[in-house]
């Protein structure tokens, strides 16, 4: 079955322990990264509250253009780059938040926008790779 994307449209990295944990259902989409069944958000972030977990809501943006009309190949290559992206930070969720179809000098291209999302247990932001030997901010010469 075909997934269509659109603004609203939740992803998560198919990590089982937490879609077993939460009871959530997913879908494959592209490499390691799922959508959720049609659960709104505010729903989730009260599924996850509710079983005693976090979902941290990341105020940037990420985006990612790419030539051609709005199709949903033209779509799936944009988030392609997108995952890339949030891949390099380590968060484990992405929410769309804007897909629009624009031209410059009569060539169609599409941005597709999304907020990066974090599900854990603890209420501190902590991932993997901050547990990694931490790089000296100065360093002394004595």
């Amino acid at each position: 079955m075909a997934t269509t994307v659109k603004v609203g449209t939740i992803f998560i990295q198919n990590r089982p322990l937490i879609l077993r944990t939460l009871g959530l259902e997913s879908e494959p989409y592209e490499g390691t990264w799922d959508v959720l069944h049609s659960l709104p958000n505010v729903g989730l972030d009260q599924k996850i509250w509710g079983s005693g977990w976090n979902y941290f809501f990341i105020a940037a943006e990420v985006r990612a253009s790419v030539f051609g009309r709005l199709t949903a190949r033209r779509v799936r290559k944009a988030l392609e780059r997108i995952f890339a992206k949030v891949r390099d930070a380590d968060f484990n969720c992405l929410e769309v938040a804007e897909i629009s179809e624009k031209r410059f000098l009569g060539v169609p291209y599409i941005t597709v926008c999304a907020h990066s999302r974090h599900i854990q247990q603890g209420s501190m932001m902590d991932f993997a790779r901050a547990s990694a030997t931490p790089k000296p901010l100065f360093v002394s010469s004595y």
